[in-house]
């Protein structure tokens, strides 16, 4: 490892978070998980995952969306603790070019992820190097999931000017379905704010096939074994907002700490979006066909003429 590449890594970073004035221990982060990634996609083990989170989103916004310390994955075939460790061991321990980062192989942990007590998947800890300064590394690998359409293998783009990483990644539409999902199941309860934002920056950022949604829907749905909603649920109704006015705090203190940069977005102007872009796959989940309509950025749903 090159003391001078080591220096000019760090020097770099350092000019990118001031010039981006953003912070430096987050790019420091963000640059870890983009040479792991990159070490990854070197090994025959690259495509046992497809990468998911909130990573994606600086892949499909091609700019930073909001800061994440951790790489999400969804993990193929036989995936353990046993499993985990050797292919990330091995993804340690790689020959790749002098990029400034060493990642310990003998510091990885592996350990159950559990939310209540339902079965998540694992998560994977890893520490790193970039000369002195220390980087703390979380892969959490997801299994069971199925993805509609199927992975695609897409370019991540790099800070610097290394290798970049060529990696599976998720379909929009299965991340909408996943999250979809989540508030279905918490309801009234849901106090993840980020998945509203998330779904917000989709649906005013793409084109979707309702077809395609409704398929990726009822998909994830099915596999995580629930049963197919016949009406809006509670999640995105008026009612979410107006229920407890903590919801509309906890979406401010989100918006500020996570995409601070964001222009004034209120909360129910949120739900109004996502009922209208949800209204179309939802009512035809328990269909035997489903309509063949073309969402464009923002919206509404039209008849396709494609």
């Amino acid at each position: 490892m090159s003391k001078a590449v080591v220096q000019s890594v760090l020097d770099r970073l350092l000019n990118l978070s001031r010039k981006n004035r953003e912070d430096y221990n987050l790019v420091l982060t963000r640059y870890g998980i983009e040479r792991l990634l990159y070490r990854l996609s070197l090994t025959r083990h690259a495509d046992r995952f497809a990468l998911k989170g909130a990573m994606l989103f600086m892949l499909w916004m091609n700019q930073d969306y909001r800061p994440t310390r951790d790489i999400d994955l969804l993990g193929f075939g036989e995936i353990d603790q046993r499993v985990l460790s050797d292919i990330f061991r091995e993804v340690c321990q790689v020959n790749t070019v002098d990029d400034g980062v060493v990642f310990q192989a003998d510091s990885i942990k592996v350990e159950e992820i559990r939310e209540g007590e339902i079965y998540q998947g694992q998560c994977i800890k890893i520490r790193g190097n970039i000369g002195n300064t220390r980087l703390a590394m979380q892969v959490d690998v997801g299994v069971g999931d199925v993805i509609v359409p199927e992975p695609t293998e897409q370019i991540f783009p790099t800070l610097l000017d290394y290798p970049a990483p060529r990696i599976r990644v998720y379909s929009r539409e299965s991340v909408i379905a996943e999250k979809l999902d989540a508030i279905i199941v918490l309801g009234l309860r849901n106090s993840r704010m980020k998945d509203y934002y998330d779904l917000w920056a989709l649906v005013c950022n793409f084109e979707f096939s309702s077809q395609t949604l409704t398929e990726a829907i009822r998909a994830t749905l099915i596999r995580r074994g629930r049963k197919l909603p016949e009406n809006l649920p509670s999640g995105l109704g008026e009612e979410f907002a107006a229920a407890d006015s903590a919801k509309r705090t906890h979406w401010k203190a989100f918006i500020e700490r996570a995409v601070p940069g964001q222009p004034v977005l209120e909360l129910d102007d949120v739900l109004v979006k996502l009922r209208a872009f949800f209204e179309t796959p939802l009512g035809a989940l328990t269909g035997d066909s489903f309509p063949d309509l073309y969402w464009s950025p923002a919206g509404p749903w039209k008849k396709t003429d494609r």
